[in-house]
């Protein structure tokens, strides 16, 4: 099969990069993991040389010789503004790996993975994991999308958002700035600690890494499922905040009258824990009842993956074919299998 009938689909995040090569006949020829996908820390330059030992090991481990293939689909994390998406978008087509390449925000990759492969493309995605984002697709090609910038752009959610939260409503009930909260034991209690005061000067030393932070979103839910009231307050506002982010996206678009899919996804969202699950889906029927919720935990590099057949005009076999490599124990899915990301929480019977 020549390159010109093979596609590169990627999808980086901050904490991992995943590139498959796609035949159009929908067969996934080799997969590759690598490093995260930062531009922000390190600039457009070195964030895409992350891709390019991915890229040489798919093409050597599917037998293809070095060269341009026929198109690169790239979901990344980062390019939240269209002018980053031009960057990025210049910045790989010059690194000649395929004839056309496209560029879009991973919360895309989420949306296409969820929405059925026939019929114009239209439905909303939230995705939900160590930030919070949204993007959604309507009648013409109209795009609702935010800026997910952080609190500078309006948002709140997501793992880290909600390990500071749940940090701050914790350090505040022990000193008496604020309402008591079974986090204020339950947090220092995970690291092997008595008091929020422990806690606090070991994240401050680094004496507990950083990174450790994603690990406090699942205590959060636990006390949440216990009864109490500052937890379920925070998991109540996260679930406010995703449907409506939904909501304001299907209004955008002139799709709140109509049966329209909102795609979930991101560790948060797809562990299904059942106070989040259930208040989002309650919030979703009151603010846009005709919305369709439906959790995707397929590994995002599935979207990027259809996300080429589309645009080679693929046979309808062909995406039954990838979807199974996503969701059926082959390649893609095998790229989903994984430490959960930041701000993931177990299942309820956990």
């Amino acid at each position: 099969m020549g390159l010109t009938c093979t596609a590169l689909a990627v999808d980086a995040g901050n904490s991992k990069t995943d590139v498959a090569l796609v035949a159009v006949d929908g067969n996934v020829l080799a997969t590759a993991r690598g490093g995260g996908f930062r531009p922000p820390v390190v600039g457009a330059g070195r964030a895409v040389d992350v891709l390019a030992p991915l890229v040489a090991s798919v093409l050597a481990r599917a037998g293809a010789p070095a060269g341009p293939v026929g198109h690169l689909s790239a979901f990344l994390a980062n390019a939240d503004l269209p002018v980053e998406e031009a960057r990025l978008n210049a910045e790989i087509a010059g690194r000649g790996w395929a004839r056309t390449v496209t560029v879009r925000n991973d919360t895309f990759a989420l949306l296409r993975a969820g929405l059925p492969d026939d019929g114009e493309p239209v439905g909303v995605a939230v995705v939900c994991g160590a930030g919070i984002n949204c993007a959604g697709l309507g009648r013409d090609g109209a795009t609702a999308r935010f800026p997910a910038l952080g609190r500078i752009s309006g948002d709140w959610g997501g793992g880290s958002c909600l390990a500071d939260e749940a940090l701050w409503c914790a350090a505040r009930a022990e000193d008496g700035r604020g309402a008591a909260t079974e986090l204020a034991r339950a947090l220092p209690a995970h690291f092997g600690l008595t008091t929020m005061r422990e806690l606090i000067e070991a994240l401050h030393l680094h004496d507990i890494p950083g990174h450790r932070r994603h690990e406090l979103p699942p205590v959060l839910f636990a006390v949440a499922a216990s009864g109490d009231r500052i937890a379920r307050a925070l998991v109540t506002r996260q679930a406010e905040e995703i449907a409506l982010l939904a909501g304001v996206a299907l209004e955008r678009l002139g799709l709140l009258g109509e049966p329209t899919p909102v795609i979930l996804g991101g560790g948060v969202l797809a562990s299904r824990h059942p106070l989040l699950h259930d208040q989002l889906t309650q919030l979703l029927a009151d603010r846009a009842p005709k919305a369709v919720p439906h959790v995707v935990t397929a590994p995002p590099v599935l979207g990027a993956a259809l996300d080429t057949l589309d645009r080679a005009g693929a046979e309808a076999g062909a995406y039954g074919r990838v979807r199974g490599f996503g969701g059926g124990g082959g390649a893609l899915r095998e790229l989903g299998a994984e430490p959960p990301p930041l701000g993931s929480v177990p299942p309820a019977s956990s």
